[in-house]
């Protein structure tokens, strides 16, 4: 499938230094930067690591720790 995308010039001049630097073509790094932008919007915001978290067996439930916590003596938005 071909595309044509425009570019302004200094977008264009770094384009072209960065495969330079690569090593790559223009197209080859285009078609990278898309695929990893359309990748980032299909997987899930959280890395699977943090999706898979069960917890911790030892900590102590935070319902029960409310009635440790010490009331505000002042409202500070009255």
């Amino acid at each position: 499938m071909h595309f044509n995308v425009y570019f302004d010039d200094e977008t264009g001049h770094r384009l072209n230094a960065m495969a330079q630097m690569a090593g790559e073509s223009r197209n080859s790094l285009i078609r990278r930067a898309v695929r990893e932008l359309l990748d980032g919007q299909t997987r899930s915001k959280w890395p699977e690591s943090v999706l898979r978290h069960q917890g911790f067996e030892d900590f102590p439930d935070l319902k029960s720790l409310r009635s440790e916590l010490i009331p505000p003596t002042d409202d500070p938005l009255a």
